[in-house]
């Protein structure tokens, strides 16, 4: 095949998404780019909270099985009941203030999780694999 040298200038946040990429998929920056002009860059997350951000950004730089064992994760039963339970609670009477700051943190942890596990199939999707919802 034969190929073309370009020389251009990217956004700085676009340059650190790619090489992350890159070194999570053990992959050259060049393989990266030329897989990017081919599909498109990994899924963003502009749209994701701000206190998130952090968080589902580290996930550019992990390999295959980390992103696996994120989209694949899932809450106990445990952790499912005592959510559910308060906020059964908080339908039907007013929280205890202990109860509020409990349900409040764990409400962001479930979101923090449910936008990890989405990220990672994303991005799992974006290198060309099939991942199924569990």
């Amino acid at each position: 095949m034969q190929t073309e040298t370009v020389t251009l200038n990217i956004p700085e946040a676009i340059y650190q998404r790619l090489a992350n990429t890159a070194r999570g998929m053990q992959r050259s920056l060049e393989e990266i780019v030329i897989h990017a002009l081919k599909v498109g860059i990994p899924p963003g997350y502009e749209d994701i909270p701000e206190e998130f951000k952090a968080y589902i950004a580290g996930l550019d730089r992990l390999d295959d099985d980390s992103l696996f064992r994120i989209a694949r994760s899932q809450k106990t039963e445990a952790e499912m009941k005592k959510y559910n339970s308060l906020l059964e609670a908080n339908s039907s009477r007013e929280l205890t203030d202990r109860e509020q700051v409990e349900l409040g943190k764990m409400r962001r942890e479930a979101d923090l999780f449910m936008l990890k596990k989405a990220q990672a199939a994303a991005l799992l999707h974006w290198r060309g694999y099939k991942v199924r919802p569990m």
